[in-house]
């Protein structure tokens, strides 16, 4: 397998405005080119001897229409269901009301807002190249252009002397676009012909595309409604892809022939289990093509000769609840990182490709309790293993002659992440992987596994005075209340007194058994050369301390997530990192669940969230099977047709959980294309804080109209919504500079 990978314009008339916002608006009273809208009984009343009052911007005011949904016999009174149609222009009005009010309830922080995005953008290096690598004779590597928002694609034949093909540039493919993401780079074994995806949305289903690499040529070939990648058999012509289904589940795999109508591409299989998606890939041998179905729980893979594209795929093992493994191969075997037999940290086996089924399976690395194994690469030599210990990434060398000899890669620091990087050539005596921690930048090296020497290809150059020598990161750890100890990592500026006045940011995720790895941002240094700390909390719900840790943080331990974070923040303050009048918490997509749950559970604890791309509205999402994700999530969040999952959820949902009382400031993002969660539940959740909450603070909602889950597209585009983010936390600080 070639490795090279990786607006909606509205403007609503006064009657939309009005249906959005509710009754009593008039002509009045509602000022269009202000983007104010005012309730019945809010119009200013002069006279001849009255000077007009100034009056704060008021928020929009959403309609409640109420809309009963019940199951188990418990209605629910959801008074803002409506949101939910995308394309009505009551919604887009409503949305575009909200991104008003934002505008100017923080106007006065746009000077500051430039300021900080000028900053974040002057330390990226604007002419960069990332570290080639060498694949069947050619060098692959990405480089960007000064004052270019996207990447070029581009390789050289031979050496890195050679004359530069551009496989793809970016900039080029979205001129005139909103929004503009190319992926899945894929060469073909001959090395003439580029696959890629182009997602113009941002709801993350890709059109394929070829081109001849001889001639510069885009070929008529175009696959819509995939994820982007395809992967080519060794005949060069025919390719198998991924369709997403109405909910954006990967759900067929579909063979392709170059030439051909799509019309006549062959379905070769149907995922019909929805808690099950699909997708496919090729081995790092190319000699197998490999079919894998995944669920939280389970996996099953598929196999075919990467010579034979026509022929008929094989099962290696069938699914079995409770039965995770993943498959790679080399020279007559298959290898699976699994949790077999109780595994729950995962271990390695192999299995002959002739007999690949788990009778025949036979262990290679054992399990080990305090030892998680993540993944794996073969080389002919050696065998490399990414493992975590005590919460960080370390990466293992075992050379195949002798098994029982190995050793790991000292990368001497206390907060640290890790990980083995692209590795092509299964000759290679050298692995390549990627190093850095919250005061190092982003690193490349290249480690000789004979000689145990390593060298330093490429560090990120932060552009300006930036010395790491300046900062100092440590871990701690928290204690929850059943006694579990949670890793706190921290980076501040040395010489910060620990008098409990710090401003502190706290992130979290906490889900999916995602880690959170301490690793550099050149982006923080906004705020830590302004005196905050900046902490990550690895709190239950992700794989941080291993796969357990994930486990006690999902389904009906979930609660687990949300109380590590708040025991994380509480303990911050007894250290006198900070107090609750300078502590901000900030999380996104299941972590902007962790913030709804929070703020319900803890309002005083922080004096701002913010909360990006938020899954609020657990219980409605996850009965709704049309949604994106949900059939594919019972396994983390449970299946709210069983009704003790229903309450469970019920009772820490952040939408329904609303109550009439103080919550902190907080900034609400998201994106109205968003795929993974839609833009209506962050919206909903806003309307509903606004019509309970009992305090004075901000509580503003920021919709992208023009993106989805990751944000805008571009280099730098992006960096707007993290400078407004900032500028939300420094104004609530009174540090408008």
């Amino acid at each position: 397998m070639k490795s090279f990978k990786t607006k909606v314009a509205a403007s609503a008339t006064m009657l939309t405005a009005c249906l959005a916002f509710g009754s009593g608006c008039s002509s009045s009273n509602t000022s269009s080119s202000s983007g104010n809208t005012a309730t019945a009984g809010q119009a200013a009343v002069t006279t001849a001897t009255e000077q007009p009052a100034v009056q704060e911007p008021q928020p929009p005011v959403a309609t409640k229409t109420p809309k009963e949904l019940t199951a188990h016999g418990d209605m629910r009174i959801d008074n803002y269901y409506w949101m939910n149609q995308r394309e009505d222009p009551k919604v887009v009005a409503y949305l575009n009301a909200e991104n008003d009010y934002t505008k100017q309830r923080l106007a006065h922080t746009e000077a500051l807002q430039e300021k900080l995005y000028k900053e974040i953008v002057g330390r990226i290096k604007q002419t960069d190249e990332s570290v080639p690598y060498k694949e069947d004779g050619y060098w692959y590597y990405t480089r960007y252009e000064e004052g270019k928002e996207y990447p070029i694609y581009a390789r050289k034949k031979g050496t890195l002397q050679a004359q530069e093909e551009v496989m793809v540039n970016a900039n080029e493919r979205a001129e005139g676009l909103d929004y503009y993401s190319a992926a899945g780079m894929n060469v073909s074994p001959n090395n003439q012909l580029l696959a890629f995806g182009e997602d113009t949305v941002s709801r993350r289903k890709y059109t394929i595309r070829f081109k001849d690499l001889n001639t510069g040529k885009l070929l008529s070939d175009a696959i819509p409604n995939t994820t982007g990648g395809a992967v080519w058999g060794n005949d060069n012509k025919t390719v198998f892809y991924t369709m997403k289904d109405p909910a954006l589940r990967s759900f067929k795999i579909f063979k392709h022939t170059l030439g051909t109508p799509t019309s006549q591409d062959k379905e070769v299989y149907h995922e019909a289990d929805e808690t099950f998606s699909t997708f496919v890939y090729k081995t790092k041998s190319d000699k197998y093509i490999i079919i894998g179905s995944g669920s939280t729980l389970s996996n099953e893979y598929r196999y075919l000769d990467a010579d034979k594209p026509n022929g008929t795929f094989k099962v290696i093992q069938l699914r079995e609840r409770g039965l995770e493994y993943s498959v790679d191969h080399f020279g007559d075997k298959f290898y699976m990182v699994t949790n077999k037999d109780g595994a729950t940290n995962f271990k390695l086996m192999q299995t002959p490709v002739s007999k690949p089924g788990k009778a025949n399976w036979k262990e290679v690395v054992p399990h080990r309790e305090d030892v998680l194994l993540e993944g794996i690469e073969i080389f002919k030599d050696y065998l490399t293993l990414q493992e975590r210990r005590n919460g960080l990434p370390q990466i293992r060398v075992k050379k195949w002659s002798d098994p029982k000899t190995d050793y790991y890669i000292d990368f001497g620091e206390e907060a640290y992440t890790a990980s083995i990087g692209i590795n092509p050539d299964f000759d290679s005596k050298v692995l390549r992987y990627n190093y850095s921690s919250l005061t190092t930048p982003s690193s490349t090296y290249d480690y000789n596994m004979v000689i145990k020497e390593q060298e330093l290809l490429k560090r990120q150059e932060v552009v300006g005075d930036f010395n790491p020598e300046n900062y100092e990161a440590k871990r701690i750890y928290a204690t929850a209340d059943d006694g579990t100890k949670i890793p706190v990592s921290l980076v501040y500026r040395k010489g910060t007194q620990l008098n409990g006045n710090n401003p502190t940011l706290l992130y979290a995720y906490g889900s999916y058994g995602i880690s959170t790895n301490p690793g550099f941002n050149s982006v923080r240094l906004s705020l830590l050369d302004r005196g905050f700390v900046y902490a990550i909390a690895h709190i239950r719900g992700g794989q941080d301390m291993g796969r357990q840790w994930y486990e006690n943080g999902k389904l009906l331990k979930k609660k687990n997530t949300f109380t590590d974070f708040i025991d994380a923040a509480e303990f911050l303050v007894e250290q006198k990192y900070t107090n609750p009048d300078k502590l901000f918490a900030q999380g996104g997509s299941a972590g902007g669940l962790l913030m709804g749950a929070v703020v319900n559970m803890r309002p005083d604890l922080f004096k701002g969230v913010l909360a990006a791309v938020p899954f609020v509205d657990v219980i409605t999402t996850m009965l709704d099977t049309s949604i994106p994700l949900t059939t594919g999530e019972f396994d983390e969040w449970g299946n709210p047709a069983n009704k003790e999952y229903y309450d469970y959820m019920l009772s820490y949902s952040p939408y329904d959980n609303v109550e009439t009382k103080e919550y902190p400031n907080m900034l609400v993002t998201t994106g109205l294309h968003d795929s993974q969660v839609q833009y209506w539940e962050p919206a909903k959740w806003v309307a509903k804080l606004r019509d309970m909450k009992t305090d004075d603070n901000m509580l503003l909602l920021h919709t992208n109209m023009a993106a989805g889950h990751g944000g805008a597209s571009g280099r730098f585009e992006r960096y707007k919504e993290t400078a407004l983010q900032y500028a939300f936390l420094l104004n609530l600080l009174e540090q408008n500079q």
